[in-house]
């Protein structure tokens, strides 16, 4: 009988579904790329910043995609239909409505992105619920992917502070308070940490 090393950085996973490194390596991908139509978008204008909305929706449709995935056929002890999942893609349907605000001009920049990190927030805190979950067993988890997974999505969830802006439709962020104004302290979880993450358990995923 193969008895299966009991290394940190082995990942007893080889039930996972196939989609699943596929989508984090989407995500790995999408996210920063998405980040840097951003910067370019400020810079130098263009169509950068339709590009940018084009890749929140996809990232957040990835993240999305990946979360059912991962409750369906992915990872031991991880279950479809659970209450984190079920925010995940509540997020991500939220990532797509923010970019159709801003790219139909039915609100402005600001407003539309408030509604894309509110969804990222949810997307969050289905990351930090996997992360912890399967993060109790070593050998099916390894625990520098649950610790980068757990910031991420803590990250990420500040995120959720831009839920009263979206309800209050605060469209300025010249006029925004504080507070609203640090929500965007989530998009570092959502363009690099998340990412980050994803292409770590890609890694994994394939090493395992």
């Amino acid at each position: 009988m193969t008895t299966v090393p009991s290394r940190p950085d082995h990942a007893v996973l080889s039930g996972a579904a196939p989609s699943v490194p596929r989508l984090a390596g989407g995500i790995g991908v999408v996210g920063p790329l998405s980040a840097a139509s951003l910067v370019t978008y400020f810079a130098v204008g263009g169509p950068f910043g339709a590009l940018n909305d084009v890749g929140n929706a996809a990232l957040g449709m990835l993240a999305g995609s990946l979360a059912v995935s991962c409750g369906r056929r992915g990872f031991p002890g991880d279950t479809a239909g659970t209450v984190p999942t079920t925010a995940a893609v509540a997020g991500a349907a939220l990532t797509v409505v923010g970019s159709a605000l801003v790219m139909t001009e039915t609100t402005g920049f600001y407003l539309a992105g408030l509604v894309s990190g509110s969804g990222f927030g949810l997307i969050g805190t289905w990351l930090v619920c996997l992360n912890l979950r399967l993060g109790s067993d070593a050998r099916a988890w390894p625990p520098g992917l649950t610790i980068l997974g757990v910031v991420a999505g803590s990250v990420m969830t500040i995120g959720l502070l831009s839920v009263p802006g979206v309800v209050a439709r605060t469209d300025d962020m010249e006029t925004a308070p504080w507070w609203l104004v640090a929500s965007g302290v989530g998009w570092l979880g959502t363009y690099v940490l998340m990412p980050a993450w994803a292409l770590r358990l890609r890694r994994v995923l394939r090493r395992g």
